[in-house]
């Protein structure tokens, strides 16, 4: 018990320090579908086996989305098995109990669907060099890859793989990820063990090294393998789809730092990932490094991908799986400064590693994000490399407010992109609304074109409400304020509002003579101003002034 309220006392020292909360953040998690380890627990063979599957994954979605979670890495391609009907690779076991066979529906885009109507994005995470055992290989019999594909596969110590070194593997890969692209509304590719088997010797891939004629080592010529095929995978995807994003998860310390060594376990030595060259080149949209370690085999290494990230997103994995007793039995407060510290070199956010600990509440992890670390809903980052133009601001059509519910309607945004447009809903006590402050975020990824809200209290019934429209890659329109302040009911004002980004605070007497315009100002009325009647205004980059209180002294 001590050891717990020690843990929330040192995230509040880091939180108020002023690791707040940003308004972009992803913050995900790992669903993983091999063996159901976080799902499905039950299999699909009969109807009633096919609600329980369905019931269960939204019942997930619907704590992650109460937890205020935006990105879902689901697990679709496991070990030369897929969870929805491929052309290229059957069924896995893990949904009906049989491999091959069908589970009678399509779980991705059940978990698509379902994901979409929460806000939450949804990445088809692929694994890709691994095949699996023996045993595995002989359940899937004819359907197998190395029955199927015999040319790309390779057996080293019990295992199938992969060649990298085979163009065909690029290939018969790229189909795979075309396949889920073409047919699916994924909001990324995830590739998953991009990689080389650790620590393998020569014997795996000798025949094909000696018949390379370029001068250059072994390791070097593993890493451009595999460099080759993460530049056709993404060039793939981008081809099809360019505001789908495609990332990867190495392993979480890229090599060796001066002041600290990996013990010769990395992306770049063990595994032969390049990762950091694949950002350089821009072949990847974003970084997920396992980083499963504690204290200064954590912190240096996360320091490192962030100074490395050549604008691309660093979203370090944490390993929450090391909080349960039978595994490494950390404190929770590992997993909180970890947190806090990506949050203060300004990483892209967090990945968790894997869902069931999420949602077991493993040492209260999910309760302290819930209460804490993600009081607010947060947006995906803006992708907008490709496209820089913004949706057209939502029109609104009508409003109704009584007691505690609010209803929103608007037209339609359009995009200069053939993307769907997704829409932002903010709501403050003060006008106009800061959509830069991440407090006055209602939904941050909202589809539908009408919005009701119900209040549980008049206490956390918002005033002012204000709508903006958002394409794929993440561009945000300006806002369509909902509703305004009437010249009858502003609040009488105790402190300063804040100001948003690119307007002024003007305060004014009761002539309307201007005593204060600023685009900053501290929360504190100016004691200078003395006794009287002062009308408050944030004044817009146009020079248009709305009322936003008065002050009475």
């Amino acid at each position: 018990m001590h050891k717990h309220i020690l843990s929330i006392f040192l995230f509040l020292t880091f939180f108020i320090a002023g690791y707040a909360q940003p308004k972009h953040e992803i913050r995900a998690t790992w669903l993983t579908t091999l063996g159901g380890l976080d799902w499905p627990t039950q299999r699909a063979t009969t109807p009633a086996g096919i609600e329980a599957q369905k019931r269960e994954l939204c019942s997930i979605l619907d704590k992650l989305k109460e937890a205020n979670f935006n990105t879902i890495l689901f697990q679709t391609r496991l070990r030369g098995d897929v969870i929805y009907p491929s052309k290229f690779e059957p069924f896995t076991e893990s949904l009906s109990g049989v491999p091959g066979k069908s589970p009678g529906y399509d779980p991705l885009r059940f978990a698509i669907d379902e994901c979409h109507k929460r806000g939450l994005e949804l990445h088809a995470w692929i694994v890709t060099i691994p095949l699996g055992s023996n045993r595995q290989i002989k359940r899937l019999g004819k359907n197998a890859v190395t029955k199927r594909h015999p040319q790309i596969c390779k057996q080293y110590n019990g295992q199938w793989y992969l060649d990298p070194a085979n163009p065909e593997t690029d290939r018969y890969l790229a189909s795979i990820v075309k396949e889920i692209v073409m047919q699916y509304d994924v909001d990324g590719i995830h590739l998953d063990y991009i990689r080389y088997p650790e620590r393998i010797n020569e014997s795996f891939d000798r025949s094909s090294f000696k018949k390379q004629k370029r001068e250059q080592d072994l390791k070097q010529w593993r890493r451009n393998n595999i460099t080759r095929i993460v530049r056709r995978l993404y060039t793939e995807v981008k081809s099809i789809k360019p505001w789908v994003k495609v990332s990867s998860s190495p392993i979480g310390k890229y090599k060796d730092m001066p002041r600290y060594s990996t013990k010769r376990w990395n992306a770049y030595e063990t595994a032969c990932q390049d990762a950091q060259k694949w950002l350089e080149e821009g072949i990847q949209d974003a970084l997920f490094p396992m980083i499963y370690f504690k204290g200064n085999q954590f912190f240096p290494f996360a320091l490192n991908w962030e100074e490395n990230k050549n604008g691309r997103w660093i979203i370090p994995g944490l390993g929450l799986y090391f909080l349960h007793p039978e595994e490494q039995d950390w404190d929770i407060d590992e997993i909180l400064r970890q947190i806090s510290f990506s949050r203060k070199i300004k990483t892209d956010g967090q990945a968790f590693f894997r869902n069931s600990f999420l949602m077991d509440d493993t040492k209260g992890v999910l309760g302290q994000l819930k209460n804490f670390i993600y009081p607010y809903p947060a947006a995906i980052p803006p992708m907008n490399r490709l496209d820089t133009i913004p949706p057209s601001i939502p029109v609104l059509i009508s409003t109704e407010r009584e007691k505690l519910q609010t209803k929103i309607q608007w037209k339609p945004s359009t995009d200069n992109s053939p993307t769907t447009i997704f829409y932002r809903v903010y709501a403050s006590d003060t006008y106009p609304v800061d959509i830069e402050n991440s407090s006055n975020i209602v939904e941050a990824h909202y589809e539908d074109t009408i919005y009701t809200h119900r209040a549980s209290s008049s206490f956390t019934d918002k005033l002012y409400w204000t709508i903006t429209a958002v394409d794929r890659y993440g561009n945000e329109s300006l806002p369509t304020p909902v509703n305004k302040p009437a010249d009858d009911d502003l609040p009488v004002l105790q402190t300063l509002p804040p100001v948003p980004s690119r307007h002024k605070l003007v305060i004014t007497d009761a002539t309307g003579s201007d005593l204060l315009k600023s685009p900053k100002a501290s929360p504190q009325i100016p004691e200078s101003f003395g006794k009287g009647f002062f009308r408050v205004f944030i004044e817009s980059p146009d020079g248009i002034r709305q009322p936003v209180g008065i002050i009475i002294r």
